[in-house]
């Protein structure tokens, strides 16, 4: 028996090898990148918020039944929300407060959108721990600046959603919205 070297392989096999090699690389690189797309899809797809969290990421909120000096709480995301329309006297004596008097020194105009200064739009939750202050009703109790008063500790809050007296460390938040119209705003 002989062996055959390389020398006794006809000229036209000598040149196909190199692209046989590079041929074969290329598809199992393909089917390894494929496959593995395959495995991770599934794990990625089930990272993503559900429909139904999606559908409670934004909600759309109905300004034209809110009477001036009175609010109404909506829920978010599971959590309630303030949406308070403001008279023009509860406008001025947020925006008269001194910023250096405050807690947490925030200014009225940070806290409404601009040309929307009636309408306060503010987390319902206290930021003592996590009671849902009264407020929003002519009927309950507003504290001594008018704004909220959470029973639970004594917290008051201002007509600007700003801690005032007692325990609470913060403000009330404010979460994200925007105008969609002049009575219709979007939370989320």
């Amino acid at each position: 028996m002989t062996a055959i070297t390389p020398d006794a392989l006809p000229p036209d096999r000598d040149e196909a090898l190199p692209f046989r090699r590079d041929t074969l690389k290329l598809l199992a690189t393909s089917g390894a990148a494929i496959g593995i797309g395959a495995l991770a899809w599934p794990l990625v797809d089930s990272l993503a918020p559900s429909k139904d969290t999606l559908a409670l990421a934004t909600i759309e909120v109905d300004l034209a039944p809110i009477a001036e000096g009175t609010g109404i709480v909506v829920l978010w995301r599971g959590a309630p929300v303030f949406v308070r329309h403001r008279t023009p006297e509860e406008i001025k004596e947020a925006q008269s407060v001194a910023v250096s008097t405050l807690r947490d020194p925030q200014t009225d105009a940070a806290r409404v959108k601009a040309g929307h200064e009636q309408w306060l739009v503010t987390s319902a939750v206290c930021t003592h721990l996590g009671c849902v202050p009264g407020g929003s009703k002519p009927s309950e109790s507003r504290g001594d600046f008018g704004g909220w008063f959470c029973a639970c500790h004594g917290s008051q809050y201002d007509t600007s959603g700003r801690i005032r007296k007692g325990p609470a460390p913060l403000n009330l938040p404010v979460p994200p919205y925007a105008f969609l119209t002049d009575e219709r705003i979007k939370l989320g």
